[in-house]
């Protein structure tokens, strides 16, 4: 019995001995060899506590205090609760300063200039024409065209064409000095030097003994600078000391009421409108009881660019100057042309002619065109003054229109 159990011990421990000695076995063949020629892998220290900048350190000893001994600051002198408690309210952006339009003098200046560089077809051309030393018929039909081609129109040209070819033969000698002369007297007899050229904005005084301002319509179709324009005249009124009512009259472009507003606050001038597509005429009278509860010097009303080949806004631009008259006369109506167009200004006039009474002409883009000759062309067709031109984009750029300026710029010194 006592070999029995020696013998399951020995078995036993042969068995732990024998399973220790695979075990190591195993072991050492999943343990790779160390390469020696590698260099020793680098050690990485493990992360130091985290600090707040290089002057980090232990926090420094300083005097607490609880939230009662802290002082909020106090609400200005006579201020609510509710004010003070409001957040600061944001800096607003300074109004736009009201601006000083250029005097006219010095308007009438630029004119001339302007005109000397750019409308030198009809004068100088002329003048080169007339120096010739023999006038034959090829000669006084290029004077023609070149008349024509300024859009002088056929029955002046003819006229003039006439009358220079019987002074030049009576005159015999034509120095420069002397062919000159004789051209500038010739124009300013075809454009006239005795015209009423004022633009005529007193007012009156109504039946009930009520003072009215002046009235002035500003009518024309699109493209023509019509509400420029009227802008513009506001500048050279106020200029002139008067106050001004503007009437944004053109409904119908959102645009236009816009922009004639931006030109009134730049002087200073008040200006009427009304909501997007309503009643023109509602507003011109708007406008003009505004003028007369303000006793302001002068209404300007913009009317809508009327198409002239559609009947039915032609008949409204007529109940526009009808329902305005309900204050008293109109003073002026002034019809804006785009000096470019040429002849077919010519047709634009003859229909709003036929709509109301066109007093007065304002001649835009003259410095931009050879053609100087519509000046005389359109006076002639409606028998009303050329009474304001426009010089170009410029704030300024509007001036009374002077027959003898006029001409001296485009013949020259």
């Amino acid at each position: 019995m006592d070999i029995l159990i020696l013998a399951v011990v020995i078995a036993v421990v042969a068995v732990v001995a024998i399973g220790g000695l695979v075990v190591t076995g195993v072991r050492k063949k999943k343990t790779p060899r160390l390469d020696r020629s590698a260099p020793p892998p680098t050690i990485t220290p493990p992360p130091t506590e985290p600090q707040v900048g290089e002057e980090a350190g232990p926090p420094r000893a300083e005097e607490r205090r609880t939230i009662e001994e802290v002082e909020l600051p106090r609400p200005p002198v006579g201020a609510t609760d509710a004010e003070a408690a409001a957040p600061p309210a944001p800096p607003q952006p300074e109004a736009p300063g009201i601006e000083v339009p250029a005097p006219t003098a010095g308007r009438l200046v630029r004119l001339r200039e302007r005109l000397s560089r750019s409308q030198n077809t009809l004068g100088r051309g002329l003048l080169t024409l007339l120096s010739r030393d023999h006038l034959d018929e090829d000669t006084w039909e290029e004077i023609e065209d070149t008349l024509l081609t300024a859009d002088v129109g056929v029955a002046p040209t003819q006229e003039l064409v006439e009358r220079l070819r019987e002074r030049v033969r009576v005159l015999g000698t034509r120095s420069p000095a002397e062919l000159r002369a004789l051209l500038r007297e010739e124009l300013l007899a075809l454009i006239g030097t005795d015209l009423d050229r004022t633009v005529h904005t007193e007012g009156g005084v109504s039946s009930e003994g009520v003072v009215r301002p002046g009235v002035v319509l500003v009518v024309g179709v699109n493209g023509t600078g019509k509400t420029t324009t009227t802008g513009k005249l506001a500048r050279v009124l106020v200029a002139d000391g008067r106050s001004v009512v503007l009437g944004a009259a053109d409904t119908f472009r959102a645009a236009a009421a816009d922009q004639l507003q931006t030109w009134g606050e730049r002087v200073g001038a008040r200006t009427v409108r009304g909501p997007e597509g309503g009643d023109p005429a509602s507003v011109a009278f708007d406008a003009v009881k505004e003028g007369i509860g303000e006793s302001a010097d002068v209404v300007l009303i913009d009317t809508a660019g009327r198409l002239h080949t559609k009947t039915g806004l032609m008949d409204e631009l007529g109940k526009v100057k009808r329902v305005v008259e309900k204050h008293g006369p109109v003073d002026e109506v002034l019809l804006v042309l785009d000096a470019t167009t040429g002849q077919n200004g010519l047709i634009q006039a003859r229909v709003f002619a036929e709509v109301v009474d066109i007093t007065g002409i304002v001649l835009t883009k003259l410095d931009g065109t050879a053609k100087g000759g519509i000046v005389i062309a359109v006076q002639r067709e409606l028998n009303v003054p050329v009474k304001l031109v426009g010089l170009g984009e410029g704030a300024d750029d509007l001036a009374p229109f002077e027959p003898e300026a006029f001409v001296d710029a485009l013949i020259g010194d």
